[in-house]
């Protein structure tokens, strides 16, 4: 997505120049890019001069959606997700755990910076 960012004016990429580039192995880009075009993070076109290029602008990109949609949650624990919430199994009372406070706190910050940067902030 980075490699993608840093091109002008959307101009579309080849999945082997990018590999080549950022050193990815091909087949794995290639998942992954497919994956981000059914999700709306990048549109392709076929033929000469075609190519993978950003479906929006890189300043509309949150890192923090990124993530989720290429790692999974933010949150190191799942007790303390957002969007992948799973209750503990090791902790009969989630109100009364210190670690989770810790972990909410934790996730909160990370959440501040992540949803905060633009995929434009790395380029």
């Amino acid at each position: 997505m980075a490699h993608l960012a840093r091109q002008e004016s959307n101009k579309p990429v080849l999945i082997g120049q990018i590999s080549d580039t950022e050193v990815i192995p091909k087949k794995f880009l290639e998942a992954i890019l497919l994956d981000l075009k059914k999700l709306g993070f990048v549109n392709s076109k076929q033929g000469k001069g075609g190519g993978y290029y950003l479906a929006r602008e890189p300043k509309d990109i949150s890192l923090a959606s990124l993530i989720r949609v290429l790692e999974g949650p933010i949150a190191l624990l799942p007790c303390v997700s957002k969007n992948y919430y799973e209750k503990c199994d090791d902790c009969p009372n989630e109100g009364i755990c210190t670690l989770n406070k810790v972990m909410v706190e934790l996730r909160d910050s990370t959440l501040e910076i992540l949803e905060n940067k633009s995929l434009e902030s790395l380029k």
